[in-house]
Protein backbone atom coordinates (compact mmCIF):
# COMPACT_ATOMS: atom_id res chain seq x y z
CA UNK A 1 0.00 0.00 0.00
CA UNK A 2 1.56 3.27 -1.04
CA UNK A 3 0.24 6.77 -0.54
CA UNK A 4 -1.99 6.73 -3.71
CA UNK A 5 -3.71 3.63 -2.21
CA UNK A 6 -4.49 5.44 0.83
CA UNK A 7 -7.73 7.93 0.18
CA UNK A 8 -9.73 5.31 -1.01
CA UNK A 9 -9.48 3.19 2.15
CA UNK A 10 -9.83 5.64 5.05
CA UNK A 11 -12.98 5.01 6.90
CA UNK A 12 -14.27 7.84 9.37
CA UNK A 13 -15.90 6.60 12.35
CA UNK A 14 -18.39 9.24 14.51
CA UNK A 15 -18.29 8.99 18.02
CA UNK A 16 -22.12 7.99 17.92
CA UNK A 17 -20.96 4.95 15.61
CA UNK A 18 -21.07 1.44 17.40
CA UNK A 19 -17.61 1.14 16.15
CA UNK A 20 -16.40 4.31 17.88
CA UNK A 21 -14.03 2.93 20.56
CA UNK A 22 -15.55 2.68 24.11
CA UNK A 23 -12.31 3.87 25.44
CA UNK A 24 -12.23 7.05 23.61
CA UNK A 25 -16.07 7.67 24.26
CA UNK A 26 -15.21 7.92 28.04
CA UNK A 27 -12.09 10.14 27.96
CA UNK A 28 -12.48 13.85 29.16
CA UNK A 29 -12.88 15.93 25.52
CA UNK A 30 -13.33 13.05 23.65
CA UNK A 31 -12.92 13.45 19.48
CA UNK A 32 -16.08 13.80 17.77
CA UNK A 33 -14.47 11.33 14.77
CA UNK A 34 -11.55 9.71 14.04
CA UNK A 35 -10.15 8.71 10.70
CA UNK A 36 -8.76 5.30 9.99
CA UNK A 37 -6.92 3.15 7.71
CA UNK A 38 -5.85 -0.51 8.90
CA UNK A 39 -7.56 -3.15 11.14
CA UNK A 40 -10.26 -0.88 13.08
CA UNK A 41 -10.76 -3.70 15.35
CA UNK A 42 -8.04 -2.92 17.24
CA UNK A 43 -9.80 0.23 18.65
CA UNK A 44 -11.73 -2.79 20.85
CA UNK A 45 -8.44 -4.71 22.14
CA UNK A 46 -6.40 -4.28 25.04
CA UNK A 47 -3.41 -2.24 24.16
CA UNK A 48 -0.41 -0.25 25.49
CA UNK A 49 1.22 3.25 24.56
CA UNK A 50 4.50 3.75 24.46
CA UNK A 51 5.91 7.12 24.49
CA UNK A 52 9.26 9.04 24.63
CA UNK A 53 11.28 11.70 23.31
CA UNK A 54 12.37 12.23 19.54
CA UNK A 55 15.83 12.95 21.22
CA UNK A 56 17.09 9.29 22.66
CA UNK A 57 20.09 8.05 24.02
CA UNK A 58 21.19 4.05 22.78
CA UNK A 59 19.57 3.04 26.40
CA UNK A 60 16.04 4.60 25.60
CA UNK A 61 16.55 3.29 22.46
CA UNK A 62 17.23 -0.51 23.26
CA UNK A 63 14.61 -0.74 26.10
CA UNK A 64 11.67 0.69 23.94
CA UNK A 65 12.52 -1.75 20.83
CA UNK A 66 12.89 -4.23 24.04
CA UNK A 67 9.18 -3.22 25.69
CA UNK A 68 7.41 -3.58 21.99
CA UNK A 69 8.96 -6.91 20.93
CA UNK A 70 7.63 -8.47 24.32
CA UNK A 71 4.40 -6.89 24.18
CA UNK A 72 4.31 -7.71 20.23
CA UNK A 73 5.60 -11.52 21.45
CA UNK A 74 2.31 -11.45 23.56
CA UNK A 75 -0.09 -10.06 20.77
CA UNK A 76 -0.54 -6.80 22.17
CA UNK A 77 -1.21 -3.94 20.15
CA UNK A 78 1.07 -1.26 20.93
CA UNK A 79 0.00 2.52 20.98
CA UNK A 80 1.77 6.06 19.76
CA UNK A 81 2.20 8.93 18.02
CA UNK A 82 4.94 7.22 15.76
CA UNK A 83 6.73 10.47 16.19
CA UNK A 84 10.80 10.25 15.20
CA UNK A 85 12.64 8.80 18.27
CA UNK A 86 11.06 6.60 21.19
CA UNK A 87 7.72 5.89 19.49
CA UNK A 88 9.05 4.70 16.31
CA UNK A 89 11.82 2.26 18.25
CA UNK A 90 8.63 1.04 20.23
CA UNK A 91 6.51 0.11 16.86
CA UNK A 92 9.89 -1.45 15.39
CA UNK A 93 9.89 -3.58 17.93
CA UNK A 94 6.61 -4.53 17.67
CA UNK A 95 6.92 -5.52 14.30
CA UNK A 96 9.81 -7.56 14.04
CA UNK A 97 8.07 -9.55 16.82
CA UNK A 98 5.67 -10.12 14.02
CA UNK A 99 2.90 -8.15 16.30
CA UNK A 100 0.67 -5.19 15.19
CA UNK A 101 0.21 -1.52 16.11
CA UNK A 102 -1.60 1.58 16.54
CA UNK A 103 0.02 4.82 15.41
CA UNK A 104 -2.07 8.10 15.81
CA UNK A 105 -1.46 11.01 14.36
CA UNK A 106 -1.14 15.00 14.75
CA UNK A 107 -1.52 15.71 11.14
CA UNK A 108 -3.97 14.00 8.36
CA UNK A 109 -3.57 10.48 7.51
CA UNK A 110 -2.61 11.70 3.72
CA UNK A 111 0.29 14.41 5.45
CA UNK A 112 1.90 12.14 7.49
CA UNK A 113 6.32 12.73 7.37
CA UNK A 114 8.72 12.62 7.81
CA UNK A 115 9.80 9.69 5.26
CA UNK A 116 11.41 7.54 7.26
CA UNK A 117 8.09 7.65 9.66
CA UNK A 118 5.96 7.22 6.03
CA UNK A 119 8.02 4.07 5.40
CA UNK A 120 7.15 3.22 9.16
CA UNK A 121 3.67 3.84 8.74
CA UNK A 122 3.27 1.66 5.71
CA UNK A 123 5.19 -1.19 6.86
CA UNK A 124 2.62 -1.08 10.02
CA UNK A 125 -0.42 -1.38 7.48
CA UNK A 126 1.69 -3.72 5.59
CA UNK A 127 1.42 -6.18 8.49
CA UNK A 128 -1.89 -5.73 10.13
CA UNK A 129 -1.95 -2.50 12.22
CA UNK A 130 -3.79 0.57 12.15
CA UNK A 131 -3.20 4.29 11.46
CA UNK A 132 -5.89 6.99 12.61
CA UNK A 133 -6.17 10.84 13.08
CA UNK A 134 -8.61 13.35 14.62
CA UNK A 135 -8.36 15.74 11.73
CA UNK A 136 -9.58 15.08 8.29
CA UNK A 137 -6.86 13.25 5.53
CA UNK A 138 -5.51 16.22 4.14
CA UNK A 139 -5.00 18.36 6.77
CA UNK A 140 -1.40 19.96 8.13
CA UNK A 141 -1.07 20.11 11.67
CA UNK A 142 -0.39 23.21 13.69
CA UNK A 143 1.77 23.07 16.84
CA UNK A 144 -1.53 22.74 18.87
CA UNK A 145 -2.70 19.46 17.34
CA UNK A 146 0.18 17.38 18.71
CA UNK A 147 -0.76 17.93 22.73
CA UNK A 148 -4.17 17.43 21.50
CA UNK A 149 -3.28 14.15 19.86
CA UNK A 150 -1.80 12.80 22.78
CA UNK A 151 -4.72 12.45 25.11
CA UNK A 152 -5.83 9.78 21.84
CA UNK A 153 -2.78 8.11 22.45
CA UNK A 154 -3.31 7.94 26.06
CA UNK A 155 -7.05 7.11 25.85
CA UNK A 156 -6.38 4.36 23.58
CA UNK A 157 -4.00 2.35 25.76
CA UNK A 158 -5.51 0.20 28.72
CA UNK A 159 -1.79 1.47 29.94
CA UNK A 160 0.68 4.24 29.18
CA UNK A 161 4.80 3.40 29.50
CA UNK A 162 7.10 6.19 29.34
CA UNK A 163 10.57 5.13 27.84
CA UNK A 164 12.54 7.98 27.78
CA UNK A 165 11.77 11.55 28.21
CA UNK A 166 13.59 14.76 29.11
CA UNK A 167 11.78 17.44 31.53
CA UNK A 168 10.14 19.16 28.55
CA UNK A 169 8.89 15.92 26.87
CA UNK A 170 5.56 15.56 24.99
CA UNK A 171 5.65 12.36 26.67
CA UNK A 172 4.88 14.20 29.48
CA UNK A 173 1.82 15.63 28.43
CA UNK A 174 0.67 12.01 27.62
CA UNK A 175 1.34 10.56 31.12
CA UNK A 176 -0.72 13.55 32.28
CA UNK A 177 -3.98 12.98 30.30
CA UNK A 178 -3.05 8.95 30.95
CA UNK A 179 -3.56 10.01 34.95
CA UNK A 180 -7.03 12.47 33.98
CA UNK A 181 -8.29 9.65 32.34
CA UNK A 182 -7.70 7.00 34.64
CA UNK A 183 -4.65 4.91 33.26
CA UNK A 184 -2.13 3.48 34.86
CA UNK A 185 1.46 5.34 33.81
CA UNK A 186 4.54 3.62 33.70
CA UNK A 187 8.07 5.10 33.56
CA UNK A 188 11.57 3.62 32.87
CA UNK A 189 14.51 4.38 35.58
CA UNK A 190 16.99 6.29 33.96
CA UNK A 191 20.16 7.73 34.84
CA UNK A 192 19.68 10.58 37.30
CA UNK A 193 22.46 12.55 35.69
CA UNK A 194 21.18 12.08 32.20
CA UNK A 195 18.86 15.25 30.76
CA UNK A 196 16.92 12.93 28.59
CA UNK A 197 15.19 10.56 31.64
CA UNK A 198 14.82 13.81 34.06
CA UNK A 199 11.41 13.58 33.01
CA UNK A 200 11.17 9.81 33.07
CA UNK A 201 12.33 9.81 36.77
CA UNK A 202 9.89 12.67 37.67
CA UNK A 203 7.18 10.70 36.89
CA UNK A 204 8.46 7.71 39.43
CA UNK A 205 8.88 10.39 41.83
CA UNK A 206 5.94 11.42 41.59
CA UNK A 207 4.22 8.30 41.78
CA UNK A 208 4.25 5.90 38.61
CA UNK A 209 5.11 2.67 38.45
CA UNK A 210 9.19 1.68 37.61
CA UNK A 211 9.37 -0.67 34.76
CA UNK A 212 11.57 -2.98 36.28
CA UNK A 213 10.49 -6.53 34.48
CA UNK A 214 8.59 -5.93 31.39
CA UNK A 215 6.46 -8.79 31.44
CA UNK A 216 5.13 -6.74 34.93
CA UNK A 217 3.34 -4.98 31.63
CA UNK A 218 1.67 -7.66 30.76
CA UNK A 219 0.96 -9.39 33.91
CA UNK A 220 -1.22 -5.74 34.77
CA UNK A 221 -3.25 -6.72 32.14
CA UNK A 222 -4.22 -10.04 33.32
CA UNK A 223 -2.22 -12.02 30.61
CA UNK A 224 0.23 -14.66 31.58
CA UNK A 225 3.32 -13.87 29.61
CA UNK A 226 5.60 -16.75 28.02
CA UNK A 227 7.44 -18.76 29.68
CA UNK A 228 11.71 -17.17 30.48
CA UNK A 229 12.74 -20.11 28.99
CA UNK A 230 11.45 -19.57 25.43
CA UNK A 231 12.87 -15.86 26.25
CA UNK A 232 15.96 -17.22 26.54
CA UNK A 233 16.40 -18.81 23.28
CA UNK A 234 16.28 -15.55 21.90
CA UNK A 235 19.42 -14.01 23.66
CA UNK A 236 21.76 -12.65 22.00
CA UNK A 237 25.58 -14.64 22.07
CA UNK A 238 26.72 -11.83 24.78
CA UNK A 239 23.50 -12.24 26.82
CA UNK A 240 23.90 -16.01 27.03
CA UNK A 241 26.91 -16.22 28.78
CA UNK A 242 25.40 -14.43 31.34
CA UNK A 243 22.57 -15.65 31.54
CA UNK A 244 24.53 -19.28 31.72
CA UNK A 245 26.46 -18.03 34.58
CA UNK A 246 23.78 -17.10 36.61
CA UNK A 247 21.99 -20.17 36.05
CA UNK A 248 25.12 -22.37 37.10
CA UNK A 249 25.02 -20.22 40.44
CA UNK A 250 21.61 -18.63 40.68
CA UNK A 251 23.26 -15.96 43.11
CA UNK A 252 26.04 -14.31 42.25
CA UNK A 253 27.94 -11.30 42.09
CA UNK A 254 28.88 -9.56 38.99
CA UNK A 255 32.78 -9.76 40.21
CA UNK A 256 32.26 -13.69 39.55
CA UNK A 257 31.07 -13.53 36.31
CA UNK A 258 33.56 -10.93 35.41
CA UNK A 259 35.96 -13.06 36.40
CA UNK A 260 35.09 -16.31 34.71
CA UNK A 261 34.29 -14.60 31.49
CA UNK A 262 37.09 -12.34 31.71
CA UNK A 263 35.26 -9.55 30.61
CA UNK A 264 34.77 -6.08 33.03
CA UNK A 265 32.48 -5.73 35.73
CA UNK A 266 30.96 -2.94 33.72
CA UNK A 267 30.57 -4.88 30.95
CA UNK A 268 28.31 -7.74 33.51
CA UNK A 269 26.41 -5.33 34.56
CA UNK A 270 25.28 -3.82 31.37
CA UNK A 271 24.19 -7.12 30.50
CA UNK A 272 22.46 -7.59 33.45
CA UNK A 273 20.39 -4.59 33.12
CA UNK A 274 19.11 -6.00 29.44
CA UNK A 275 18.15 -9.00 31.24
CA UNK A 276 16.35 -7.29 34.10
CA UNK A 277 14.20 -5.58 31.55
CA UNK A 278 13.49 -8.57 29.98
CA UNK A 279 12.65 -10.46 32.81
CA UNK A 280 15.11 -13.35 32.92
CA UNK A 281 17.20 -12.19 35.95
CA UNK A 282 16.61 -10.25 38.76
CA UNK A 283 19.14 -8.43 41.04
CA UNK A 284 19.16 -8.42 44.97
CA UNK A 285 21.74 -7.62 47.83
CA UNK A 286 24.37 -7.20 44.99
CA UNK A 287 23.94 -10.79 43.49
CA UNK A 288 21.86 -12.01 40.61
CA UNK A 289 18.93 -14.60 40.26
CA UNK A 290 17.33 -16.14 37.68
CA UNK A 291 13.22 -13.98 37.89
CA UNK A 292 11.07 -16.21 38.97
Amino acid sequence: MRSTDLLSKIQKIDIQSSEFPAKLREIPHPPEQIYCVGDTSLLHCQSVSVVGSRKFTVYGKTVAMMIGRRLGECGIPVVSGLAYGIDAFAHEGVLDAGGRTIGVLASGILRMGPKRNLDLMFKELEQGGLILSENPPDYSPQKYDFPLRNRIISGLGDSVVVVEANFNSGALITAQHATEQGRPVYAVPGNINSQFSMGSNLLIRDGACPVVIIDDLIRDLGITPPDNADKADSLGADEKRVYDAVSRYNGVSADVIAAELDMSTGWVNAMVTVMEIKGLVQTYSGKIYLAK
